[in-house]
């Protein structure tokens, strides 16, 4: 790994937690670093960079929540070689809902996918906003031209967006640090909460998730919720690209690696054996959480000792439970359960001489944390559902001696990189308890084989690594400015384009060619993109597909060759010939549509009904009511489920809804274009769920581009339509060149 060369002047960090107290010493008071994955994770790089450059202008710069005791502290006090703390004050009553209630009430359990432990209060999410604004008003007094502001975590979802807004030409990285869900849980949360939380992590230029999974559940919901555009790991928005990236975060191996090598952890873990009979060791630690998965993990344990008598004396496992929230009823009520369970196990199993379980309910010291991970003869480690998990890593780190096994929640996001450990699902006690005899049984020479591979992987991934890719991550983002957001290969489409003989471009009107506006009639393409539409029609047959009406599209592209297609394939207009009829469908059914359209134009201010020759369409653009689009799906849903005299079809556009003949679509009249000559080129683009019949039924050859966000049967996708634009004109500029 190349040392980072930071081309920002400072690095700021802002999280929840401040990870330092002042505490008072013999020589007075002095910043203490707190523990915690998170902390651990991004000191260590901060402290790297810090000694590396060793000059005053070098600190970082931690913002973070302070508690009371930090309120009359001396400011020399929040600042050491290293750091400079900014504690962040917020009332007592708006912390409570923010971080007792929105964040832990709500986020940490809809997020570990514990629904039914969620806590839905408007209330709390006020507090939520209010405290992220605590926050940026801190922030935006510190801020300085040429910081890097590194926010982590689900607390302060919002703020990215907040610094954006406030300080538009900040460089602004994230990281999500707990499991981002799929899609089917995130629109669990109100509307409006889940859009302000989306578009709070767009305010960053760089995104950063554990795994690929919490990748692509965050693309999908920003999809779905936001309607953004997203071309492969960069969200497209109108002024900028946000990058979205999995970054495992890691541990300091070497510190793991040395530290077990200690006299003091080597006497501890000599203690530790000789205390339990040198008895085979399965180790266990979690802070008290539901997440972890601590009652499954002890029916598994149970599930082994029933099952297989001949191990009962032999093994103990060694259980610490971290006190966590253990005021909050829920967890008091998960302790009482935890505890009773071990001591139900240590009734039925246990003798004079030997109790299976040894648990305790407190925090250990990194000296006797060492000792258990080196003493074990088993990690057994299995939340239901975890971000990260550091203490599987812990362990493997800490294993120079390269024994012992590690059992492995599926549901960790580790379990994607350790692959050599024992990966289970924590639900099915069945397959716990045949992993324990598994690691228990398991020959010395595989349980090494398993280990170098899995210390090999850690040595090259360390937090130094993590930090490190997250933070180069912002040069790529510097250098990325492309002209043309898409994933069409356009080298190879160019050329393609360049050597054809016979060219067919099938291209959409409204949000194609023309930016989509909030009157239609109102649509029209740039002088800019009219000369290259003329010029492309000079070697290539154009044909302009919409569901615009004949005299519109006439009037629209007046002198230039291009074919026209009116009403979505009911009417064609060849260049200089006139109107054929495509469809020629009784119209009888037009009536009874617009009477079932009707009560929507008088329930909503701004919507109207476009009569077309053969269509009929609800426009609702300049509706400001937030529940138009429901009531766009009701409308759509009642058409549909009424009878009418021939087939129709029920379009639901961009702010839409179009009933017309189903014979006929953009699909059909496509095909029938391009039966008339044998093209060795053709490009499909359109931005609706009408274009959709042609990249479904165009043949997969065909150059097919989807414009803007969405699911589509396109190949590619243009981000947005100015790309359409930069596209055509790049086509263009060939043909110049050619001339």
């Amino acid at each position: 790994m190349q040392p980072f060369d930071s081309s920002f002047n400072r690095l700021l960090i802002v999280s929840y937690r401040l990870p330092f107290t002042v505490q008072q010493t013999d020589d007075g008071t002095e910043l203490r670093q707190n523990s915690g994955g998170l902390v651990s994770a991004v000191l260590s790089m901060a402290e790297q960079m810090g000694q590396r450059q060793g000059d005053s202008t070098a600190k970082i710069h931690w913002v973070g929540f302070g508690d009371a005791s930090l309120q009359s502290a001396d400011p020399a006090t929040l600042e050491n070689d290293a750091f400079v703390a900014h504690p962040v004050f917020i009332e007592e009553a708006v912390h409570n809902g923010f971080y007792y209630g929105f964040s832990n009430d709500l986020i940490w359990p809809l997020f570990h996918y514990f629904p039914s432990y969620a806590s839905f209060k408007e209330t709390d999410f006020q507090s939520y906003q209010q405290a992220n604004t605590r926050f940026l008003e801190t922030l935006t007094a510190l801020i300085q031209p040429g910081d890097l502001v590194w926010i982590h975590d689900f607390q302060l979802m919002l703020l990215p967006d907040m610094v954006r807004q406030a300080i538009p030409s900040a460089t602004i990285g994230y990281f999500f640090h707990i499991p981002f869900p799929t899609y089917e849980i995130v629109k669990l949360l109100p509307r409006t909460w889940r859009q302000a939380l989306l578009k709070g992590i767009l305010g960053a230029d760089v995104v950063g998730f554990h795994t690929t999974d919490y990748v692509q559940h965050f693309l999908q919901s920003v999809s779905d919720v936001l309607e953004l555009p997203i071309i492969g790991p960069r969200i497209v928005l109108p002024d900028r690209s946000v990058m979205v990236g999995d970054f495992p975060i890691s541990v300091d191996f070497f510190k793991f690696n040395t530290s077990a090598q200690e006299a003091d952890v080597v006497n501890t873990r000599q203690q530790y054996q000789q205390l339990l009979r040198q008895n085979k060791i399965i180790f266990s630690v979690d802070r008290l959480d539901y997440t972890k998965g601590i009652i499954y993990r002890l029916q598994g344990f149970e599930w082994f000792m029933a099952h297989h008598p001949d191990w009962q004396g032999r093994v103990t496992l060694v259980m610490t439970v971290v006190p966590s929230r253990d005021k909050i009823g829920q967890y008091q009520e998960l302790k009482r359960e935890i505890e009773e369970t071990v001591g139900r196990i240590n009734g039925r199993f246990g003798t004079i001489g030997w109790r299976p379980i040894i648990y305790s309910y407190s925090s250990l010291s990194f000296t006797e944390l060492l000792a258990l991970y080196t003493a074990c003869d088993v990690a057994l480690i299995t939340p239901i559902r975890d971000g990260m998990n550091l203490v599987c890593k812990e362990f493997v780190a800490s294993r120079h001696d390269h024994k012992g096994v590690l059992i492995l929640s599926e549901f960790a996001g580790a379990a994607q990189e350790l692959t050599d450990a024992l990966i289970i699902n924590p639900t099915d006690t069945q397959e716990v308890a045949d992993a324990i005899q598994q690691g228990l049984e398991m020959p010395e020479s595989e349980q090494q084989q398993r280990m170098i591979a899995m210390r090999e992987h850690l040595q090259n991934n360390t937090v130094f690594r993590w930090s490190h890719n997250f933070l180069t991550a912002f040069a790529d983002v510097s250098r990325y400015k492309p002209e043309l957001e898409t994933d069409l290969p356009v080298p190879t489409f160019v050329n393609a384009f360049e050597g054809a003989s016979q060219r067919l471009l099938l291209l959409d009107f409204d949000g194609t060619l023309a930016p989509l506006v909030d009157d239609p009639a109102d649509a029209c393409p740039s002088e800019s993109l009219k000369q290259t539409l003329a010029h492309l029609a000079e070697s290539s047959d154009l044909v302009v597909i919409s569901g615009r009406n004949r005299a519109f599209l006439e009037k629209t592209f007046a002198g230039i060759s291009v074919f026209l297609v009116a009403e979505h394939g009911a009417f064609l207009k060849k260049p200089d010939q006139p109107w054929e009829l495509l469809d020629l469908s009784a119209d009888d059914w037009v009536g009874n549509v617009r009477s079932i359209m009707a009560p929507f134009v008088e329930r909503f201010t701004g919507s109207f009904i476009e009569a077309k020759e053969t269509a009929l369409a609800w426009h609702y653009r300049m509706v400001a009511d937030k529940d138009s689009d429901a009531q766009a799906m009701e409308l759509a849903n009642q058409l549909r489920d009424t009878s009418f005299s021939i087939p129709l079809s029920v379009i639901q556009g961009n702010k839409v809804v179009e009933v017309k003949a189903a014979r006929y679509s953009k699909g059909t009249v496509a095909l029938t274009i391009l039966e008339q000559k044998p093209y060795d080129f053709i490009v499909s683009i359109g931005d609706d769920t009408t274009d959709e019949d042609m990249f479904r039924l165009l043949p997969n050859w065909v150059y097919t581009a989807k414009v803007g966000a969405g699911q589509s049967f396109a190949r590619y996708r243009l981000a947005r339509q100015q790309d359409v634009e930069t596209l055509l004109q790049r086509i263009s500029d060939v043909l110049i060149t050619n001339e």
